[in-house]
C-alpha cells in the first residue's frame, strides 16, 4: 500500500462518558465515509483526563481489554471497514492498571496493544499514581493497512522509543496524546512549549523516514481539586511526513476530524537521500543504556 487516507479527531471531552462515546463514534464515521483506511483517537478518549489528581476511586473507571470499549469500538470498525487507533485506561488485574493503546483491524478483532513506556509525574498529569509503566516495548502492531509504531504522550519526548519502532520496520508513527497547559503562563511560554512539543516529533520523523501521526485533547478541564486553574489542551493535531513537513494541522480550540493522505512509499526515497540507517555508528552506542554518562 502507497497511499493511506488517515483520519485524525481532536474533540473535547466532559465527564459524561456515554457523551464522550456518541461523539466519538460520529466522527469516526464521518472519517470513514470520507474514505479513511485508519482512523486516530487522542489519549485516554472516553472521559476526561483524571490525571490532574491521585483519587483511588477513579480506579474504577479502567477496563479489560479486551473487554467494553474494545467490543464497541470493534463493531464499529468491523462496520465501517477501518482500522481504529483506541487509548484505553487498562484494568490488568487487581492492582494494575495500565495507559494502553489499542489497534482495532477492520474485522473488529484486536490486532495488538501498546502499554505506555514512559510515566510522567508533574503538577496536573499524576500519571504516576495510576499507571504502572509499559511492559510490552516498542513493538510495531501489524495491520491491513501496515506496521503502526504506536506509542502514547509522554513517549514523545523519547527519540529511543521512536528509533526502536523504525527499527522494527513501522510504517508510521503513532501517538495518541493529552498535553497542554495552564493559561496564566505569558503567552510566549505557552508558544515556546507548544513549538518544542510539536517540534520533537517532527525530529522523530526526519531522524527514522517515517511520518508521525499525533491526536491531542483540545478544551479546558477544570483541576477537581480548585488548587489549579486546570489544564487548555493544546489541540494542534497534526501529521508530519518523512521529512517533518506539516501534512495537516488542529488549531487550538478546533473539534473535528481531518482526512489526510500519506504516502507511505517516500519512506524509500527519503531513505535513499539521507541514509541515516546506513551511517548509525552501532559499535558506539553502548552508553546508551545508562542512566546518565558523565
Amino acid at each position: 500500500m502507497d497511499k493511506l487516507n488517515v483520519g485524525i479527531i481532536q474533540l473535547s471531552c466532559t465527564n459524561n462518558i456515554t457523551d464522550n462515546k456518541a461523539k466519538i463514534e460520529k466522527n469516526i464515521i464521518a472519517c470513514a465515509q470520507a474514505g479513511a483506511q485508519l482512523v486516530v483517537l487522542q489519549e485516554l478518549h472516553n472521559s476526561l483526563y483524571f490525571c490532574q489528581t491521585e483519587d483511588a476511586s477513579i480506579f474504577d473507571l479502567a477496563e479489560a481489554i479486551p473487554g467494553p470499549s474494545t467490543e464497541s469500538y470493534g463493531k464499529l470498525a468491523a462496520k465501517l471497514k477501518i482500522v481504529l487507533v483506541l487509548s484505553l485506561f487498562e484494568k490488568r488485574a487487581k492492582g494494575i492498571y495500565h495507559n494502553t493503546a489499542v489497534v482495532i483491524e477492520k474485522d473488529g478483532s484486536v490486532a495488538g496493544k501498546y502499554r505506555k513506556m514512559h510515566i510522567p509525574d508533574d503538577p496536573l498529569y499524576y500519571e504516576k499514581f495510576y499507571f504502572t509503566p509499559g511492559d510490552l516495548g516498542f513493538e510495531p502492531i501489524n495491520t491491513s493497512v501496515g506496521k503502526l509504531g504506536v506509542m502514547v504522550c509522554w513517549d514523545q519526548w523519547y527519540p529511543e522509543g521512536a528509533r526502536l519502532m523504525a527499527l522494527k520496520d513501522a510504517d508510521l508513527l503513532i501517538y495518541p496524546t493529552a498535553i497542554g497547559g495552564i493559561d496564566s503562563d505569558p503567552i510566549e511560554e505557552q508558544q515556546i512549549q507548544r513549538d518544542a512539543w510539536q517540534l520533537v516529533q517532527r525530529g522523530h520523523a526526519v531522524a527514522n523516514g517515517l511520518p508521525v501521526i499525533t491526536v491531542n485533547r483540545t478544551g479546558i478541564e477544570a483541576d477537581p481539586s480548585g488548587n489549579t486553574e486546570g489544564i487548555h489542551f493544546w489541540g494542534h493535531s497534526f501529521v508530519a511526513g518523512q521529512q517533518g513537513e506539516i501534512l495537516s494541522e488542529f488549531d487550538r480550540d478546533e473539534e473535528g476530524y481531518k482526512i489526510v493522505e500519506i504516502d507511505l512509499s517516500r519512506t524509500e526515497y527519503v531513505r535513499r537521500g539521507w541514509p541515516f540507517f546506513r551511517d548509525r555508528r552501532v559499535d558506539s552506542y553502548n552508553r546508551i543504556s545508562d542512566k546518565y554518562s558523565i
